[in-house]
């Protein structure tokens, strides 16, 4: 059999997963600086969890798992005869792969209604599944970084999530333009444009501007049966540029005002508070999932050929769908595996992250060899990362492997450091070394 993946998903190397290990670390130190508490959820939920909320695009992008057993026994013959893959599917299959983490979160609140405290802030790591078509920053099996607080209509929420979104980028490295909308915006230029009942098929159809350019939307509209006159009405509003001109063109639309009046807000709870990175508001961001209700964000990297690296929003009645209703809620996802891509592709790691041991012992002999082993659980009681490699001899091929494995140190023992307690401890990285007790050792090393 020829090893291999399932195309979208990728292997770590232990250089790649200390990397990515330090990647999530400032993520998460930041999530708990702002009060957010750590929730992990199934990597399998209920497909009637999952269908329905992210609209029609998101529900054909799930993973359906299976049912156990014989599940051909309650399969629905008739829908597999009349080639109905939606129907069959829903005959055989109950449970799926989570798509993102925010519906899931939506259910864990409701289900443990009683016993958390409103609002409840929450952050989450943790991989998703999505069976999209793998390219370039594009995965089907990726981690999403995620921070939401449910319990609270409080735009002081929308304009801290900002405020995270700035503080890891800035601590990353990478230069970001942070976007920010809101769905009562959009849904008041559809209004205008004479096309309120369709304002969902016009915000899918924005939400791919970046992607097939106003040509492609202005053809996926027609596909879906918005006329010329209010395409031309929409793409007005879309030229508009800034929220002065988009208050001018929207006066007397209440939908509009609103969206416009949260955005406002946002604004002017951060204009004392400098952002190392900047935060435009972008009447195209449109933010293609069904449950967003309310301002949206979204962010770009300003100097790479990257396509976003987070967004999200606010959801006022995503719990409704589980049986609680009237929570709102609002939150933001950071794309870990474009992040890792764009830090990887401008060199931004730390170029002294530890991959291996800090250090791996060197044995002549037998005899070295066991006092090595007595000196490296010294060393490892001392909180040290220390390795013995497992076979005396030459030293050449020992220095090697500690190489290979990123070790920073080789601790040599040979007759004279048995003799004298002692071992010589080598810095691989400046080449110099010293003869020192076990103790020093360990005092340097920590």
């Amino acid at each position: 059999m020829k090893a291999g993946l399932p195309k979208g998903t990728r292997d770590f190397l232990p250089a790649e997963l200390v990397k990515r290990k330090w990647m999530f670390g400032i993520i998460e130190e930041v999530f708990r600086t702002y009060g957010y508490v750590p929730i992990e959820t199934p990597v399998l939920e209920n497909l009637s969890t999952l269908t329905g909320k992210y609209g029609e695009e998101g529900d054909r992008l799930l993973f359906k798992v299976l049912n156990n057993g014989d599940y051909l026994t309650k399969a629905d013959e008739e829908a597999f005869q009349s080639k109905d893959s939606r129907k069959f599917t829903a005959s055989v299959s109950k449970r799926g792969m989570r798509y993102d983490l925010t519906v899931p979160f939506a259910r864990y609140v409701v289900m443990h209604r009683n016993d958390i405290s409103l609002p409840f802030k929450r952050y989450q790591i943790q991989p998703v599944w999505r069976a999209d078509r793998p390219q370039k920053g594009r995965y089907q099996e990726f981690y999403q970084c995620d921070v939401d607080v449910v319990g609270s209509t409080s735009l002081s929420y929308e304009a801290e999530l900002v405020q995270i979104y700035d503080e890891v980028f800035k601590q990353l490295g990478i230069p970001v333009e942070i976007r920010i909308n809101h769905r009562k915006l959009l849904s008041g230029i559809a209004q205008i444009a004479g096309i309120g009942e369709q304002w969902i098929d016009m915000t899918v159809a924005i939400d791919k501007l970046d992607k097939i350019g106003e040509e492609g939307v202005r053809k996926e509209l027609t596909e879906r049966g918005i006329s010329e006159e209010a395409q031309k009405r929409i793409f007005e509003f879309l030229a508009g540029g800034d929220i002065s001109s988009m208050r001018a063109m929207a006066k007397g639309n209440e939908e509009a005002m609103t969206g416009l009046e949260a955005i406002d807000k946002v604004f002017s709870y951060l204009e004392s508070l400098p952002l190392h990175n900047t935060l435009k508001f972008d009447v195209t961001l449109a933010r293609g999932l069904g449950y967003y209700t309310g301002c949206i964000f979204e962010v770009a990297a300003l100097d790479a050929e990257m396509g976003s690296l987070g967004g999200g929003g606010r959801y006022d009645d995503l719990t409704g769908a589980f049986g609680w209703s009237d929570v709102p809620g609002v939150g933001i996802s950071f794309g870990a595996e474009r992040i890792y891509d764009v830090l990887e592709a401008k060199e931004l790691f730390p170029a002294n992250l530890q991959k291996g041991p800090k250090v791996l012992f060197a044995a002549f002999d037998d005899d070295a060899h066991a006092f090595a082993f007595a000196c490296v659980s010294a060393l490892r009681k001392a909180g040290i990362a220390a390795d013995l490699y497992p076979e005396p001899g030459k030293l050449k091929k020992q220095f090697k492997y500690a190489d290979d494995i990123g070790c920073a140190y080789i601790a040599i023992i040979g007759e004279e450091e048995i003799k004298s307690r002692t071992l010589t401890l080598k810095d691989l990285a400046s080449g110099s070394q010293d003869t020192i007790s076990i103790q020093e050792a360990i005092d340097r090393l920590s």
